[in-house]
């Protein structure tokens, strides 16, 4: 694991997005796995600023993201679907017929949990993962658990996640109780992972999740277990790391 230390948002936004930035060059027919969130908007600013002046090609990229909302439609403006495709996909040449998001109207979770792991195997999984992590330490929506889930699944939301994304609703009441999310094995097959994090808030869970102990309680920990993660973070989100771990830096 590399931890990579960002001045600020803007400079971590910059650096994660050079990081997939070179992935599209390198491979033009790259499959990025995508990520939601306040996090990644900086980065994905920055990918469209790329497309802009000409330096990325999406036209081949596929893309498939961690996770969607249970019970939400593709339109509706608090979906995942809704938020790629107005932060990232709208704006650059990708083919949204090469945009996959979890189906969250799909009442069969068994069967679309099936489907989307499948979905992602046909592509020949993942070539470089963007994360972000929860303040329970989650990864897409692998809430805190007794075990690590394996593949596609739905799950019940933390009541710490709940309250943290009901800052996009009108009101707690409102936020889904349940999700579809890409497990941990999908996520860990990924041929390489980009974790970033910014913010105070984040620097005790970051810092569990790159130096503590392995374990389901803090999901996010197992990436500790892959061979290729490089993680980008503000020195906000580096705090407790930068007093604990310094040497972990760089």
């Amino acid at each position: 694991m590399k931890i990579i230390k960002a001045k600020d948002y803007a400079d971590l936004s910059r650096k994660a997005a050079n990081i997939i930035a070179a992935q599209v060059v390198l491979n033009p027919e790259s499959v990025l796995g995508l990520a939601t969130g306040s996090s990644p908007l900086g980065l994905y600013a920055e990918l469209i600023k790329g497309y802009e002046n000409g330096d990325l090609d999406f036209s081949k990229v596929r893309t498939v993201n961690l996770d969607e909302y249970r019970g939400l439609t593709k339109d509706n403006d608090q979906s995942y679907a809704y938020f790629m495709r107005e932060n990232l996909f709208k704006h650059i040449n990708i083919d949204m017929k090469n945009t996959n998001v979890p189906d969250g109207t799909e009442p069969d979770a068994e069967k679309e949990c099936a489907r989307y792991d499948a979905v992602i195997e046909s592509m020949g999984g993942v070539d470089i993962q963007l994360l972000g992590i929860g303040l329970t330490g989650h990864i897409g929506f692998n809430e805190p658990a007794d075990e690590f889930k394996k593949g596609t699944n739905c799950v019940d939301l933390d009541p710490k996640t709940i309250e943290s994304n009901s800052r996009f609703f009108a009101s707690i009441d409102d936020v889904p109780k349940q999700a579809y999310t890409m497990g941990i094995q999908s996520i860990m097959k990924s041929k390489k992972i980009l974790l970033i994090a910014n913010g105070e808030g984040k620097a005790e869970i970051l810092y569990k999740a790159c130096c503590g102990p392995i374990t389901p309680h803090v999901p996010a920990s197992v990436l500790q277990l892959h061979p290729d993660v490089v993680v980008v973070a503000d020195e906000p989100a580096l705090k407790v790391i930068s007093e604990k771990c310094p040497e972990c830096i760089g």
